[in-house]
C-alpha cells in the first residue's frame, strides 16, 4: 500500500506540474497589464515600471515561470538576503554560496497584486467558508440521495420511483448557475416572509454591536443549489448499484433463510452497491469546490469562489493561480483518499 500510494503522489505532482504551466502560459498570453489595473489608467510611466520591477513582470515569461516553479517548489535556491528571506516560510537554509542558499521551504503563492497580502492569507479568510459551504452541500446530498436511491430501488416501477427518477433527470440537466437564480429569486424574494432567507448574504455578516456573527439562515440556499447536481446524480447511482446487487444470488439466499428486508437492504446490499457512490461523492465533493464559483458569486458568499472572481476582475492573477493550484490539490488528495477507501469498504479491491 505505501508504494502505490507514493506512486499516486508521483503522478499528482506531475498533475499539478501540468495545471501550472496550463494556467500560467494562460494568464500570461492574455491582454491585461495587471501593473495598470494595479495604478489605474492614468499612472505614469514611472509608476507602472516600478510595479512591474515590483512583482517580476519586467522579465521575459520564460524567466516568470522559472522564478514561479522556484517560489512553489518545497526547495528552492535563493539570494542570502534578508530581503529575499523575509518572503518565505524557511524550515532549514544549506548554503551553497556566499550569495545563495538552497531552502526547504512552504510554496509561496506571491503576494496580492491588488492588496500586497500574501495570496496564502488571502486563501484562508475565505476557504473555510467554501469549505463549510461544500461539506453541508455533500452532507445534504449524500444523505438524502442514498435514501432515496434505496427508496427506488425497493419501489422499482411504482410512482415513487418514477417520481424521484424524473426529478434526477431534472436536477443533472439544471446548471448551477440557473438553478441558483431561480431559486434565489423563489425562496429568497417571493417566499422571503415565510423561509426568512435572503437573496444574498455570508455565512459571517458583520452586526455593529456584536461584530461578526455566524448567520446560518444564509447557507441555505446555496448549500441546496450546490448540491442539487450530486444529489441527482446519487440518486440514479444508488438506485442503479442497488438493483444489481438486489439480484445476486448471495442476496436470495438471505431471503430464504429468512433474514428481514431491512437487514438484507442495510447489511448485505448497501454495502455492496456503495462503490461507484463512494466515487460519485469524491470526485464531486472535489468539483463542489470548483462549482461553487457560480454559487458564491450569485448568492453573494464570500467563499473562494467569490474571491477568484473578483480577482480574475482586477487581474489579480497571483490570486487566482493560488486557487486553482488549491482546487487542484484538492482533486488529487481525493483521488488518492477514494483509491484507498476502495480497498477499506470493498475487501475484492486489492491496492497493487
Amino acid at each position: 500500500m505505501i508504494s502505490y500510494t507514493l506512486r499516486k503522489i508521483g503522478y499528482g505532482l506531475v498533475v499539478m506540474l501540468g495545471v501550472v504551466v496550463v494556467v500560467f502560459f494562460l494568464f500570461n498570453i492574455l491582454p491585461v497589464d495587471p501593473a495598470r489595473m494595479t495604478q489605474g489608467q492614468r499612472a505614469d510611466v514611472q509608476s507602472l515600471q516600478a510595479v512591474r520591477k515590483e512583482f517580476g513582470l519586467d522579465k521575459s515569461i520564460p524567466v516568470q515561470f522559472a522564478y514561479y516553479l522556484n517560489d512553489l517548489s518545497p526547495v528552492g535556491a535563493h539570494l542570502n538576503t534578508p530581503e529575499e528571506q523575509a518572503k518565505y516560510h524557511y524550515a532549514r537554509l544549506f548554503p551553497v554560496s556566499t550569495t545563495h542558499v538552497l531552502a526547504l521551504k512552504w510554496p509561496y503563492l506571491r503576494r496580492s497584486y491588488q492588496t500586497r497580502k500574501e495570496v496564502a492569507a488571502t486563501l484562508m479568510d475565505v476557504i473555510p467558508n467554501t469549505l463549510v459551504l461544500a461539506t453541508t452541500a455533500m452532507i445534504f446530498a449524500t444523505l438524502i440521495g442514498i435514501f432515496l436511491g434505496i427508496v427506488c430501488a425497493v419501489r422499482k416501477d411504482t410512482w415513487l420511483d418514477k417520481f424521484w427518477v424524473s426529478f434526477s433527470v431534472i436536477g443533472v440537466s439544471a446548471p448551477a448557475f440557473f438553478a441558483g437564480i431561480l431559486i434565489a429569486w423563489v425562496f429568497g424574494f417571493v417566499l422571503s416572509r415565510y423561509t426568512g432567507l435572503n437573496m444574498s448574504g455570508s455565512l459571517f455578516t458583520y452586526d455593529p454591536f456584536k461584530g461578526e456573527v455566524l448567520t446560518l439562515k444564509n447557507l441555505m440556499l446555496p448549500m441546496v443549489t450546490l448540491g442539487l447536481r450530486p444529489l441527482a446524480i446519487i440518486v440514479q447511482l444508488t438506485r442503479s448499484a442497488m438493483l444489481d446487487v438486489l439480484g445476486q444470488d448471495y442476496i436470495r439466499t438471505a431471503r430464504a433463510k429468512g433474514l428481514g428486508q431491512r437487514t438484507i437492504i442495510y447489511r448485505h446490499a448497501l454495502k455492496n452497491a456503495l462503490n461507484p457512490v463512494i466515487t460519485a461523492i469524491a470526485s464531486w465533493f472535489a468539483s463542489l469546490l470548483a462549482g461553487s464559483f457560480f454559487v458564491e458569486y450569485i448568492f453573494g458568499y464570500n467563499g473562494l469562489g467569490k474571491a477568484t472572481v473578483d480577482a480574475l476582475e482586477k487581474a489579480d492573477f497571483p490570486v487566482v493561480m493560488g486557487s486553482i493550484l488549491f482546487i487542484a490539490f484538492i482533486f488529487v488528495v481525493i483521488s488518492i483518499l477514494v483509491d484507498l477507501l476502495y480497498a477499506a469498504v470493498d475487501p475484492r479491491v486489492k491496492l497493487s
